[in-house]
């Protein structure tokens, strides 16, 4: 086959350091917009974003050229980095250092979609914790709960 064709969507999910609530009403917006610009220029894009103060969610379409990892580290070092730029008040700023990544069928987007639009709603009844052992459960990941968290 003389091309190479992909579709490769994923659902990331990561925290602010220590989970301290510093993605307010006023920066989240701006937050997602300027993810947005960075997956753009990796050839990716961001498909949908949700969150609370402490943790994102991004339903993003990677390019079959780059790793979740590679593109992760570019979004989490640029983000924080805008992030002290814009708002010097949040010179303590710092994304986690690990984060999830789940893969999500074109079927599904959707229902992702639609999730990460109700994280508020979703949040009166399940912790952010809750939510990621879930996801772990879900997708049978091994995990040792006492290096989840940092």
């Amino acid at each position: 086959m003389p091309q190479s064709f992909a579709c490769l969507h994923h659902h990331l999910i990561f925290s602010t350091k220590n989970r301290a609530p510093l993605i307010t009403e006023e920066i989240q917006p701006r937050l997602f917009e300027y993810i947005g610009g960075i997956l753009r220029a990796e050839r990716c894009a961001l498909t949908a974003a949700g969150g609370m103060p402490d943790h994102v969610h991004l339903l993003v379409s990677l390019d079959k050229q780059v790793s979740i990892a590679q593109t992760l580290r570019i979004v989490k070092a640029n983000s924080s980095h805008w992030v002290h730029e814009t708002f010097p008040t949040l010179s303590g700023f710092a994304w986690q250092v690990g984060y999830g990544a789940f893969a999500v069928s074109y079927s599904h987007l959707g229902r992702v979609k639609v999730y990460l639009r109700r994280q508020v709603e979703h949040h009166r009844r399940v912790t952010f914790q809750e939510e990621f052992i879930a996801f772990l459960q879900r997708h049978g990941i091994e995990y040792d709960e006492r290096y989840l968290w940092d």
